[in-house]
């Protein structure tokens, strides 16, 4: 009796240690479509957003006297002065603000360009 019964003990014992070796294969499978979840947002969001405040940043640069701007708040206007960190801009005949350079959205139109 006590022979079958360590036949069963040692069934059990070569079972439970077998069992981690195919637990190895499984954790890659696990973290695989995380890893590939991760990449994929990379791709489709992170990476696209850096391109657009890269190309901000040098249209910002890029910023001249004469400059018809577009802030972020919807004004318009054209620069007159261009200091380190704003830019006073005449939104109207007699009316000039000063506005922060991050406040810029887009150029109208530049300084050496013809209207139409």
């Amino acid at each position: 009796m006590t022979k079958m019964l360590l036949i069963g003990n040692a069934q059990t014992f070569l079972a439970q240690t077998a069992a981690p070796a195919a637990g190895g294969s499984s954790l890659l499978t696990q973290f695989l479509p995380l890893g590939l979840l991760m990449a994929a947002m990379y791709f489709l969001m992170i990476a696209p957003q850096r391109k657009k405040q890269k190309a901000h940043e040098k249209m910002l640069s890029e910023l001249t006297s004469g400059d018809e701007i577009v802030t972020t708040g919807g004004i318009f206007g054209t620069i007159t002065n261009v200091k380190d960190d704003r830019f006073v801009i005449r939104i109207a005949d007699t009316t000039k603000i000063e506005i922060g350079k991050g406040f810029i959205h887009t150029v109208v139109s530049k300084a050496g360009a013809e209207k139409k």
